[in-house]
């Protein structure tokens, strides 16, 4: 479990949570995050939006798994890269 903060201009909007899901597609593990005392399945585009999750918030990444270490490593990456939006 790990908190990070979303830097996107326009938060956790549809291009991020597309990449999310993308970025999730090869693993296995179960990833959730949590905002905002909401709990959602990351694989999930729609829930991703449902979240609303705004600049600057702090999410809460939960990942249960054989590969959750290298998922927290790319979902990570992803979040600091602001999915390649910067």
């Amino acid at each position: 479990m790990r908190k990070i903060k979303v830097k996107n201009a326009l938060g956790l909007h549809t291009r991020p949570a597309a990449s999310i899901v993308k970025l999730l597609q090869p693993y296995k593990s179960s990833v959730s995050f949590t905002y905002k005392n909401e709990t959602i399945n990351a694989r999930s585009i729609m829930s991703i939006l449902m979240l609303a999750a705004k600049k600057n918030a702090q999410i809460t990444i939960t990942i249960e798994g054989e590969d959750a270490a290298d998922v927290m490593l790319r979902l990570e990456s992803a979040f600091e890269q602001e999915f390649g939006e910067k």
